[in-house]
């Protein structure tokens, strides 16, 4: 392969290894690939809907990590309530996203895909996430099977947040299921399952409404980047698990603060040309 096919392979696998990493933390996947991107030179109209794509290994990820959870109710919708009742929860808390993304995500790609937004969001989300773990823990559901299809709807509408990149999906709908009543390790379940459906068809309705930009040529770079998303991914969120038992989201809000304030700093002084 020519040098410039392995600068381009390289840089989808940084990308899926940012966007593994980051997909389930509080942090902000879109925020990170938005900045990466910038610093990479990778910020064309395909490289968007590489971005978007190659969540696609993130997910896989969380399906193997689940895979006894979500085995069990496909096999059990006919015979269990509880089964159906979780598949409809999933469903309800999805389609928010549904209605708001195809009304305005033209909208916001268009004017809030920017670096300063991003920082922005990083700093508001994180001053956020430290009220919510200083409040005392008020926590009425402690397992995805006893959440109502009201419980879902309200988390369905709190990820809808993360329409503003650098606010975080995963951010938005793990630390609003606590501030709604669920458990940390609830809302954490939760958003994983929520995710399957919300980042699968963002990135199949991406890859259709896109798909004049790519060719055959496209498959090493996008299979390079799926590779990487996922294996950091399956890390990432088996660490997340043991990680949330004993601990609290505030280092990550540190983080936010920090790395939003250093981006800030950077795009004002001209010490980095951050691409819009």
């Amino acid at each position: 392969m020519e040098p410039d096919t392995w600068i381009l392979l390289a840089k989808a696998a940084v990308m899926g290894v940012v966007e593994g990493l980051t997909e389930f933390l509080p942090i902000s996947s879109t925020g990170h690939l938005i900045l990466a991107g910038s610093l990479l030179g990778f910020t064309d109209d395909k490289s968007k809907v590489f971005d978007i794509a190659i969540q696609t290994g993130a997910i896989l990820a969380v399906v193997i990590v689940y895979w006894a959870k979500l085995w069990g109710t496909a096999t059990s919708l006919g015979s269990s309530a509880a089964a159906r009742r979780f598949v409809l929860n999933v469903v309800i808390a999805f389609l928010p996203a549904v209605v708001l993304g195809l009304l305005f995500g033209k909208a916001i790609k268009a004017h809030l895909f920017t670096p300063t937004v991003v920082a922005a969001a990083f700093i508001a989300g994180a001053l956020v996430i430290l009220w919510a773990e200083r409040r005392e823990s008020s926590a009425r559901i402690h397992s995805v099977d006893d959440m109502t299809p009201w419980d879902a709807l309200k988390v369905g509408l709190v990820q809808c947040l993360a329409m503003i990149p650098g606010t975080s999906r995963s951010g938005a709908t793990i630390i609003g299921g606590m501030l709604l009543g669920l458990s940390r390790r609830c809302a954490t379940d939760f958003s994983f399952y929520l995710a399957i459906p919300t980042l699968v068809g963002a990135g199949a309705y991406s890859l259709y409404k896109e798909r004049a930009l790519l060719s055959l040529a496209d498959l090493p770079l996008f299979a390079t980047g799926l590779v990487f998303s996922f294996l950091s991914a399956w890390l990432c969120v088996r660490w997340l698990l043991r990680y949330i038992s004993s601990h609290t989201f505030v280092p990550f809000a540190w983080y936010r603060i920090v790395f939003g304030v250093i981006v800030l700093v950077t795009a004002w002084t001209g010490l980095v040309v951050w691409a819009e």
